[in-house]
C-alpha cells in the first residue's frame, strides 16, 4: 500500500467528475494535503472517511476550516477503500462539485431522542428545494452514515423510508477498526456519537444504487430461542447455549470460534422472499453471541456459505459497467468481507478489482439499503457521466 506523507501530500484522482484523495493519518498536514488536492472552492460537499487511528476530533475540526466553503460530513471506519483498493490508517476525502451535484446535509444528534416526523418533514422540504433549484436534473439518492455502536440502525433506516419517497438510499455504519469501542459521525467540525448524518443528493449524473453479497443459503436452519433484541444478543439457539450450538452446526469446537469464523459462516433471514444477512459481531465471554443487526426470539436463521469473493465482485461490478463505465462508485463494504478476504488471502485480488473500477469508500459495521439495515454486504452508488458528456465523448 503506497502511503502519503507530509512531503508527498495526498494521493488523488482528479480526472473525472467525482474527486477523491487520501492521505495517511500521521502525515504532517493530512487535511491540508487533502484540501489542496481536491480544491474545495467549487465543491457542493466533502465526505471524509477517517481511520480511528487518527485524532478524530482534531481531524474534523481542521477539515471544517480548510475545506470551507464546502460543508464536510463523514464518519470513522473499520478500514478505507482508496484509489488503491483496501487500505488502513488513511483519511479519505471525496469531493462532489457544484457543477454536477446539489446537496443538503442533515445531522441527527441523538438517535434516542430525535423526532422522526420532524426529520421526515425536513427531508421532504430539502428535496422540494433541490427540485426547485435544479428542475432539469433528473437523478437523486440519499447517503446515510450512522454510529455503528448505537444499535439503532434498524429502527432508524425503517423510519427514514417514509421520507424517502422514490429516492433510493444506501449507507454504512461507522467503524472503530476491530475494537468495537466508540464510532463517530462527523459534521460541522464536530465528532458525534450516537448520531447519524444524511446527504440528500440531486445530480445531473445518472446513478445506480445497489446492494450485493456473495453468500448462498444452505439447507441448515436454526431457531433463536432466547435473545435480547435491544442489545442484539442471542443467548440460545435451538434451546442450547448460542455459541455452543452454532459451533456444533459448523462441526467446530466452541473454543475455535473467532471473528474469521463468523465472517466465513454467516447466517441469513428470509424477508419478503429475499435473504438478508444477520452477521455475528463477536463471541461474549459467557458464550452468548452479539450480532451486528436486529435479532429476536423466534427468528429462523439459515446458515450461508460464500461464493469465491473475487469472482463474485468482478461479476457484480461488471454488471454496473455493462452499459457504460461509472465515473466513480461510492461504496460501503462490511468489515466482515474484508476479514474474509484477509483469511482467504484474497485482499490483493479484491483491491485490484476495486481500484480498476474506481471504487472508493469505507469498511463498515453494517450497511443500509432503502429501509433495511443489513450486514456482510457491499452497498453503494455508481455515478455515471451525464448523457451529454457521454455523447460528446
Amino acid at each position: 500500500m503506497q502511503r502519503s506523507n507530509g512531503l508527498s501530500g495526498a494521493l488523488s484522482r482528479m480526472s473525472g467528475i467525482v474527486r477523491s484523495a487520501f492521505a495517511h493519518h500521521d502525515a504532517a498536514d493530512a487535511i491540508g494535503d487533502l484540501a489542496r488536492a481536491l480544491d474545495p472552492s467549487d465543491l457542493a460537499a466533502v465526505v471524509l472517511f477517517v481511520t480511528p487511528q487518527a485524532d478524530v476530533a482534531e481531524t474534523i475540526r481542521r477539515a471544517k476550516a480548510v475545506f470551507a466553503p464546502a460543508p464536510v460530513v463523514g464518519c470513522t471506519t473499520a478500514g478505507e477503500i482508496s484509489s488503491q483498493g483496501y487500505s488502513e490508517g488513511e483519511i479519505l476525502a471525496i469531493g462532489l462539485p457544484r457543477s454536477h451535484f446539489i446537496i443538503r446535509t442533515l445531522l441527527v444528534e441523538n438517535l434516542e431522542t430525535y423526532d422522526a416526523q420532524s426529520l421526515i418533514d425536513r427531508m421532504i422540504r430539502n428535496r422540494n428545494e433541490m427540485i426547485r433549484d435544479e428542475p432539469d436534473w433528473s437523478y437523486e439518492f440519499t447517503f446515510l452514515m450512522i454510529d455503528g455502536m448505537s444499535t439503532r440502525e434498524d429502527t432508524f433506516a425503517s423510519e427514514l423510508s417514509i421520507g424517502l419517497g422514490p429516492v433510493p438510499l444506501f449507507g454504512g455504519s461507522a467503524g472503530d477498526g476491530m475494537d468495537f469501542g466508540s464510532t463517530f459521525v462527523l459534521d460541522d467540525g464536530i465528532a458525534h456519537t450516537n448520531a447519524a448524518a444524511l446527504l440528500q443528493v440531486r445530480t445531473r449524473c445518472p446513478i445506480k444504487v445497489f446492494k450485493t453479497d456473495h453468500l448462498v443459503p444452505t439447507e441448515q436452519r436454526m431457531v433463536v430461542t432466547d435473545a435480547d433484541p435491544d442489545r442484539r444478543i442471542v443467548y440460545e439457539i435451538n434451546a442450547e447455549p448460542a455459541a455452543r450450538e452454532y459451533a456444533r452446526l459448523l462441526g467446530k469446537d466452541p473454543e475455535q470460534l473467532t471473528t474469521f469464523t463468523f465472517a466465513a459462516h454467516p447466517v441469513v433471514v428470509r424477508i419478503d422472499g429475499q435473504h438478508h444477512v444477520r452477521a455475528i459481531q463477536q463471541l461474549n465471554a459467557d458464550g452468548n453471541l452479539n450480532f451486528f443487526s436486529a435479532i429476536d426470539t423466534g427468528l429462523v436463521l439459515t446458515l450461508a456459505e460464500p461464493e469465491n469473493m473475487a469472482t463474485h465482485l468482478e461479476r457484480e461490478i461488471g454488471q454496473l459497467s455493462s452499459q457504460r463505465e461509472p465515473d466513480a462508485i461510492l461504496a460501503c463494504d462490511c468489515v466482515l468481507r474484508r476479514l474474509e478476504a484477509q483469511e482467504k488471502q484474497m485482499t490483493g485480488a479484491l483491491s485490484d478489482i476495486l481500484s480498476r473500477n474506481r471504487v472508493v469508500g469505507f469498511s463498515t459495521y453494517g450497511e443500509q439499503f432503502n429501509s433495511m439495515h443489513v450486514n456482510q454486504t457491499l452497498t453503494g452508488v455508481a455515478i455515471y457521466p451525464p448523457d451529454e458528456i457521454e455523447a460528446d465523448g
